[in-house]
Parts: C-alpha cells; structure tokens; sequence
C-alpha cells in the first residue's frame, strides 16, 4: 500500500462505522489477551506517537533557523528570529502538558484535569520554587523535593518543563484516583468533587512524590544511556543505528522516545535521533535499491514513494513494511549500513541540539548552537554512508523480486458484459443474500467497486435476510449490525455488506439473528434487513460480498448478472 496506507485505513474504518483516530488507537484490543510487554508498548505508542507530527513541524523549524543562522552577518537577536525560535520550542518547553493530553486519552481518564497538572509544573511559579534548591519548600507540611545532579559533563538544578517521565508517572496514578473517586462518590456530586478531589490530591502527589520518583527514573534512564554512550560512543553508534529499524517492526521505536526527549530536558543535546537517523536513511537507501532492481512496475513505484518519504521527512514505515521486511535482504543491508553509519557518528559525536526528525528537510537542526562543524560533518557523513551503502548494498546482493507483477484484482473484477451466472472453482460459496447480481464494478462506492477490500460481486436485494454461504464462523458482526465478517472451513475470507453508508443508520432497520464467534452450517440466517425502510430513509441497499484474502488465490470467479440465491454459487475460489 505504501503511503496510501493511511487513506486506506480511513476508509475502511469509516466503512465499518468507526472513529479514526489521531494515534492509531488499537485500545479496543482486550488487554487481558496481550502480554505486559505488548500493552506497555502500544500504551508508550499512543502516548507519544500524536506528539511526532508537532516534533517534526518544531525540527523543521530549527532546521531552517539554523541554516539562516550560519548566513554571515545575521542577527540572530531579530525579532522575527526570536519569535520563531520560541515557536519551535513550544513543544519541548510545555512537553508536560502535550504528554498530559495523550497520556490521559491512553489510560481513559479526564484529559483536562491531567492538562491543568502539567501546566501546573510548568508554571512560572511552580518553576521557580522547584529550582530554588536553596529555600526549603512545602505543601501541606510535606517538603518539595527539590535536586541538582550531573550528566556527563553537564550539572544542571531540574526542572520539571521539557521534563517527560514526571507527568507520565503523574497521569498514571490520576487515572487509578478517578476510579476510586468515581466508585465511590455519588454521581450527583462526580461532576464536581471526582476532579476537585483529584487535583487537590494530586497536586502535592506531584511534588512530593511521583515528581521526584519521575526525576529519579529518567536520570537512571538517562544514566545507563549515558553509560553506554560513555563507555564506547560507536558501540551505542552501532546499537542504535543497527537496531532503531528493527525497532520500528514492532513499533517498539516509541519506546526509546523518551530517552531522547529527556536527553533534551537534562543537557539541551540528544545523540539518541543522530543515531536514529542513520537507521532512517539507511531504509530511505534501501528502498531506494529495490527500486533500481526490480523489475515489477507496481514495487517500484511502491519503493520509490517509500524511499521518498524515509529520505525526506524520516518517515520510514512505508520502506519498512512496504517492499524492506517482505523482501528480507533489503531490510538486512538496511541494518548492516545503519549500524556502519551510526558507528561513524559516534566517532565524531554527532549530538542534535533539540529533538528533530531525520530527513534532508531536517538536516541543519544537526549543526545548531552549541554544536560544532566536526559534529556536524560526522552526522552528515554518517547519512551519507547509511544511504548509499544501503542503496547500493541492496542493489548487489538482490533479492527475490516481487512475483505479483501485475495486478490480479482488475482481471477478477467481472463487468456487466460478462453475463456470468454460475461459477466454479477449488471452492465455492453460495449467495448469502436473494436478489438480482451486479458486477461490482457498478457498486456505487469507490472502496468496493475499485477492488480496494478484494474481490466480490453485488447483489440488489430482493429479501431482507443474510444467511452463511458456507459452514463457517462468524469472525464479527459489526455493532450496527449492517456487516458481517465470515471465515469459512477453507479459509475464505468473507465481508459481506449490507448497503451503501448505511453504517449512518446506527443498526435502525437491521436486526442481529446469530452472534460473535459462533460456528454456524451453511444456509444459518445471521442477520435481517428491512429493504423498504432503507431505501425510504435514503440509502441504497445493494448489498456487497467481498472475499477479503484474495491475493491469497489465483483467481476469484464471482457472477455478475442474473438471480442470485442461496441455491447457487456465486463465489469461487481457485487456488
């Protein structure tokens, strides 16, 4: 799909009748059925993937001022220079807040009273008696903690703006205090006491307790990071270039973001994103190669897009998931050349003043103040070998081409003209649903008709029923109950949709007969429809079945004309 993903998602989801969310949210995914590690993983993945579009904007901008910096004779004490600069730290500055939000939209407690907590520790206030280490302070008869330490060669007093482990830790025990509250206030009174009695609480909580404990843990992290990076720079070159794109697999990458955001906040540099960049380019180089080698038309225009993106922005899943991982050798050349690239920046000590993604459009945020020419050419040098030796190792060593050179799906979509009214094959599948057969080019709906959810047909109902066309399971009925996904005993995957847009209904006029998960026989009715309602309420009821695993097979055969009804076969599969 490459970078259609997106749009493709949106879709689809919009189809089933969802929300499509800013961070990709999977927390319908029952948690009891996924491992601690999994669920701390996509809890770190909705936290801070939101906040990347804002990181990229603000890198974007360092970017920028930091070339236009490096123009002799520039004053970097202009307004216009100052102002923007200040824009492009808002970011780091308020990180607490915007970690508050997403923190609290993951663990489903109230965003506000989460947000009022972040700018709580951020506030001019609150800030200044947190760096006064010098004046004992308290809350309650309770001392604030208060600390300086050193980093490396960095000694600094804390302070909880650009902090980010505090407020996370913060929002974490907020959400197990609204519960209580709202188990046991009356919910008369929640409206007002669950979030009065939550920030009175928490307000010393923060600087008592979690606050420190948060400062604690992100100098532990920062310190082991720091070690590594202490005891051999190219070793954590090597790791983290090597590794980051492996990372990015399991999404596991998110994880790592607050090791380089707090790098940020304790010595105003990271080395995290430098090393993390020569994995990004080395992907962008990867795809790259593929494109030059292949010679499938539809995998090197995914590639090329792929590499475009990883290449000048950092965003690099579509190199990833999109030709890198399935076809193997390039995502190992990838890791080779990101490590090789990550080994050069440790030996200049490439360090980014802010926290910018990696891509050409980011590239001078790398050579901001404070940082030197060496460091910069390390990093720019480091790139440079993770890209075109990625490129250009892919390119040599090869890789088994993709075998689908042309697409299948525009063949296996029958037009009108067709006149098919019976098919056969490895297997087949009755209609599910009476009436008149359609191709489903002509289904009025562009997911469907373009083949974009696999192959199928159309039926214009002449009965408002759904039954199995095969001994299968139900996967899912959808809540509305206006789709349903089958799986039959060989493996066919099955949407069957009743309707266009009808998800708008909100299930009027449909009724659920059988439920979730069960196993039913061929010819089991599953759901009903009111043909008249629908169509009075303005929907048409033209009702879509789509085998959704077909790349799975060489041909879908499907009718497209004439009576359609449960004694005829209107699917078949061959293998």
């Amino acid at each position: 799909m490459g970078n259609k993903v997106t749009k493709i998602h949106d879709a689809v989801v919009e189809l089933l009748g969802g929300e499509v969310g800013e961070s990709g949210d999977i927390s319908h995914v029952s948690a009891e059925k996924q491992s601690i590690g999994n669920v701390i993983i996509q809890k770190l993945g909705e936290i801070f993937t939101p906040l990347v579009p804002a990181i990229a904007a603000a890198g974007l901008i360092k970017g920028l001022l930091a070339a236009t910096a490096k123009i002799p004779g520039f004053d970097s004490t202009a307004s216009t220079y100052v102002i923007m600069n200040t824009a492009s730290n808002i970011i780091f500055y308020f990180m607490p807040i915007f970690l508050a939000f997403t923190t609290a939209k993951a663990l489903k407690c109230s965003t506000i009273i989460a947000m009022m907590l972040g700018g709580f520790i951020c506030h001019p206030t609150i800030d200044a008696i947190v760096q006064d280490v010098a004046t004992k302070s308290n809350i309650f008869g309770l001392p604030v903690i208060k600390m300086a330490f050193t980093v490396g060669e960095s000694s600094r007093v804390f302070a909880y703006t650009e902090s980010v482990i505090p407020i996370i830790l913060g929002v974490i025990v907020l959400s197990f205090l609204e519960k209580f509250l709202k188990k046991y206030v009356p919910e008369i009174l929640q409206l007002i006491l669950v979030p009065g009695i939550s920030l009175i609480v928490m307000v010393p909580v923060m600087l008592v307790v979690v606050g420190p404990v948060g400062i604690y843990v992100g100098y532990i992290v920062q310190f082991l990071y720091t070690a590594l990076y202490g005891f051999s720079s190219i070793l954590g070159g090597i790791i983290v270039g090597g590794l980051w794109g492996i990372c990015v697999i399991f999404g596991a990458h998110r994880a790592l973001l607050p090791i380089g955001l707090n790098d940020v906040a304790l010595t105003g540099t990271n080395t995290l994103m430098c090393f993390a960049g020569s994995a990004n380019f080395a992907q962008a180089g990867a795809a790259l190669g593929v494109m030059f080698k292949t010679k499938s038309a539809n995998l090197k225009q995914v590639s090329a897009s792929a590499a475009l993106s990883a290449w000048l922005v950092g965003v690099t899943e579509p190199a990833v998931y999109g030709c890198n991982l399935r076809l193997k050798k390039p995502m190992i050349c990838a890791v080779i050349a990101g490590a090789v690239g990550g080994a050069i920046m440790g030996i200049g000590h490439a360090v980014n003043t802010g926290f910018a993604n990696n891509g050409i459009l980011t590239i001078m945020s790398y050579w901001g103040e404070g940082t030197s020419f060496g460091q910069f050419v390390a990093y720019i040098l480091g790139i440079c070998v993770a890209f075109f030796g990625s490129a250009v190792l892919t390119y040599i060593v090869g890789f088994e081409d993709d075998p689908i050179a042309t697409p299948v799906v525009q063949s296996a979509i029958a037009t009108p003209t067709d006149n098919v009214t019976e098919v056969s094959g490895d297997t087949v599948l009755v209609s599910p649903v009476k009436g008149s057969a359609v191709a489903l080019s002509q289904v009025d709906d562009k997911v469907f008709s373009t083949g974009m959810l696999g192959q199928g047909y159309g039926v214009i109902p002449t009965e408002g029923k759904i039954v199995a066309p095969a001994d299968c399971q139900i996967q899912v009925i959808h809540n509305t109950n206006h789709a349903v996904g089958l799986l039959t005993d060989d493996g066919v995957e099955l949407l069957i949709h009743v309707g266009i847009d009808t998800v708008k209904l909100n299930g009027t006029h449909f009724t659920r007969v059988s439920k979730d998960g069960t196993y039913v026989a061929k010819g089991t009715t599953l759901l009903t429809f009111d043909i008249d309602k629908i169509k009075a309420a303005g929907y048409d009821t033209t009702v879509v079945i789509i085998v959704t695993n077909s790349d799975d097979y060489s041909e879908i055969r499907t009718i497209t004309t004439g009576q359609a009804d449960s004694s005829k076969n209107a699917i078949a599969v061959v293998r």
